[in-house]
């Protein structure tokens, strides 16, 4: 039963809700900031990481390659959570979804058979040499 726009469900339980999140979020702020530590050690504003002195700069240079990596990694899992999707509703999609699907996966070995082509996964001696050659040609 859809209710009607004269009977509509009352508003007042979101505006508590809303109200109770901000006095809760404004006293936990409030109350670490009389209960927080004032002071400034010799160490608070060095870097610490799993309790090992940092070494050298944080500020090096990584190579572009761990970035493709990285962004092939989440393309491809992002595929896989739309064929997690069919494969929960196989039986509703019948047929057609199962060409849909087909023709998705296609595309995907297409595009990792051409990124494949181009070396992007060489990481081998030389492989810099092959990507100016094959961006040359």
């Amino acid at each position: 039963m859809v209710p009607s726009p004269l009977h509509s469900p009352p508003l007042w339980p979101l505006a508590a809700y809303f109200f109770a999140v901000l006095i809760l979020t404004g006293g936990m702020l409030a109350l670490s900031w009389v209960l927080g530590g004032r002071r400034m050690g010799r160490a608070t504003g060095e870097p610490f990481e799993c309790g090992v002195p940092p070494t050298g700069s944080a500020r090096q240079r990584w190579d572009v390659r761990f970035y493709l990596i990285a962004m092939f990694f989440v393309i491809f899992d992002l595929e896989s959570i739309f064929i997690f999707a069919w494969a929960v509703n196989v039986r509703a999609l019948g047929w057609a979804g199962y060409a849909a699907i087909v023709v998705f996966i296609v595309i995907l070995m297409a595009a990792l058979f051409y990124i494949a082509r181009e070396g992007v996964f060489d990481w081998g001696r030389g492989s810099a040499e092959r990507g100016v050659r094959s961006a040359e040609k």
